[in-house]
């Protein structure tokens, strides 16, 4: 009969009075701090984490276009296309070796 007593007084409104309430008021505020900052903090790791992706994307997109770019000056490089992107302004190839200036003093 003891137990039912104990648990109808915790059931009963009347436990919770007015001065329970206030005398934990400060540790349910400090829980509802917690909670606060806990939502905030995921909310900025979401946003890095978004933020951290779209940075890999353009990086990756910057890495394609540097290795376009360093290929096709590799290719306009060659001897054989600087030949014909001269022939139009009449240079031409060498035929023989080029000439050593010895200057004495």
């Amino acid at each position: 009969m003891a137990k039912q007593r104990g648990l109808a007084q915790i059931f009963n409104l009347n436990y919770f009075s007015s001065d329970l309430i206030l005398k934990n008021l400060p540790f349910v505020l400090f829980l509802g701090f917690l909670g606060l900052v806990y939502i905030a903090n995921a909310h900025y790791a979401e946003r890095n984490v978004r933020q951290i992706q779209l940075l890999q994307k353009e990086v990756k997109e910057l890495r394609w276009y540097y290795m376009s770019l360093e290929s096709e000056i590799m290719f306009n490089s060659k001897r054989s296309e600087m030949i014909e992107k001269v022939k139009p302004v009449g240079l031409r190839p060498l035929s023989s070796k080029p000439k050593k200036i010895v200057v004495s003093e």
